[in-house]
């Protein structure tokens, strides 16, 4: 079969199926079964039951459930409630100063959790209630939850970049702290807009008029400690080269039950309902992994790679226009899909390519993981847009949600952009790392 051919059958295939609302891991090893039956026989079906168990038993992959049940503990332990009031005595008079303390705790769990969903439905039951009663615009406190909860995939540790560095074979650890500096840029340009915003017109964030003394802001610090021995614990192994990513999410997961029996809300309710929660979305994730590598060995076997560069090397276009294409094709599916979904569908056909014009891959990793940071809060279907329609109160509408984000996404943008022209910022940490 030709390779073209092929490319319009298994993607209008994929296509249908998922406009029929078949689940994405169903479609994904649907498709390839199918396919791979007709193309070479009942006996190549053996090779599916072989690659799932590859995938399934692969050491990288441990880190997803450990880091999602750190995540879920740490989402019931009062850790974003005592932050929250730390934000409060020091930030709470300045104007925007509620929006910008929710961004700077989205940013600190980001860096414990490393799941978008955590951030985002924590900070709204927690800030939201707060930001509406003291009068802050609807659109500013709905947005800065929203944009603040996706650096959960940007700030280490990331499940985002754990599947991006097993489909690439690139060191989880690398593109762990690669993400640091672009995920401080993207959280000081939200920082930044929102406090030049509200300073402009106080209206959208007004400063709240109560006082705290300054025994009561110190005594407030201690909400500090806990989340900064517990990033410190886990990048810090990495970074030193003590752990591997796997061995520090083992290393988080028991810091996170450690903060939640501090604060006291370690119970057996807690911990069962956080080992529900991380088996149903570990499930979800590997089943999708099985289907979507089928997938991909199935169109890489039938000539992907070498039919895209032929196709790029006839269109003579700078790299530089061909990376951007490959950001407007991230940003576009983003809007529809799952990150996991995306990483599955376009590794395979990008990647050769972003070898052969000599693009760094941890860098590339970053600017897919911005872009999927984007496709979290672009509609028709980003996700951290229905976790907050879930919470808002009645009177705020999907559309006003739609609104909230215009200004956040376009930050991500600019973000997006400065990391494609100062690839530093990606790669100078995992440089310093020690191996």
């Amino acid at each position: 079969m030709e390779t073209w051919f092929a490319t319009v059958l298994l993607f209008g295939s994929l296509l249908l199926l998922l406009l029929l609302g078949l689940p994405l891991a169903f479609t994904f090893g649907g498709v390839a079964i199918v396919f791979t039956f007709l193309l070479w026989g009942p006996q190549s079906l053996s090779l599916i039951p072989l690659t799932a168990y590859e995938d399934v038993t692969n050491y990288i992959l441990l880190a997803v459930p450990l880091f999602v049940f750190m995540a879920n503990i740490l989402e019931h332990s009062g850790i974003a409630e005592n932050l929250y009031e730390m934000m409060y005595r020091w930030m709470g008079r300045l104007s925007g100063g509620l929006a910008i303390g929710t961004v700077v705790i989205c940013a600190i769990f980001a860096a414990m959790a490393g799941i978008s969903g955590v951030a985002t439905i924590t900070m709204g039951l927690i800030a939201l209630p707060s930001m509406l009663h003291r009068g802050y615009s609807k659109q500013m406190a709905v947005g800065c939850i929203s944009a603040g909860g996706t650096l959960g995939i940007l700030i280490p540790p990331s499940v985002i970049m754990i599947l991006y560095a097993f489909l690439t074979e690139e060191s989880v650890g690398k593109l762990f702290i690669a993400g640091i500096l672009p995920g401080v840029l993207i959280t000081v340009l939200f920082v930044g807009y929102i406090g030049i915003r509200c300073l402009l017109n106080p209206e959208l964030g007004p400063p709240i008029p109560e006082r705290s003394s300054w025994r009561q802001r110190i005594s407030s610090l201690r909400a500090v400690i806990l989340p900064a021995g517990l990033i410190s614990a886990v990048l810090g192994a990495i970074y030193t080269g003590i752990c591997t990513p796997t061995e520090a999410s083992a290393v988080g997961a028991f810091g996170s039950l450690v903060c939640a029996a501090v604060h006291g809300r370690l119970n057996w309710k807690v911990f069962t309902q956080s080992l529900e929660r991380t088996l149903l979305l570990t499930g979800m994730v590997m089943w999708i992994l099985i289907g979507a590598t089928c997938f991909t060995q199935l169109y890489t076997a039938l000539g992907a790679p070498e039919l895209l560069n032929q196709l790029m090397g006839g269109l003579r276009l700078s790299k530089w226009v061909i990376l951007s294409l490959m950001m407007l094709v991230f940003f576009v599916l983003g809007m529809f899909m799952d990150p996991a979904g995306i990483i599955m569908i376009c590794t395979p056909v990008f990647l050769p390519l972003v070898r052969s014009f000599g693009f760094d891959t941890v860098w590339f990793g970053i600017l897919f993981t911005i872009c999927m940071e984007m496709g979290y809060i672009t509609p028709p279907f980003g996700f951290n847009l229905f976790y907050m329609k879930a919470i808002v109160p009645k009177e705020i509408s999907m559309v006003d949600i739609y609104r909230s984000i215009i200004p956040f996404v376009c930050l991500e943008i600019v973000g997006l952009i400065i990391v494609i022209l100062f690839p530093e910022l990606a790669l100078w940490l995992p440089s310093k790392m020690i191996r």
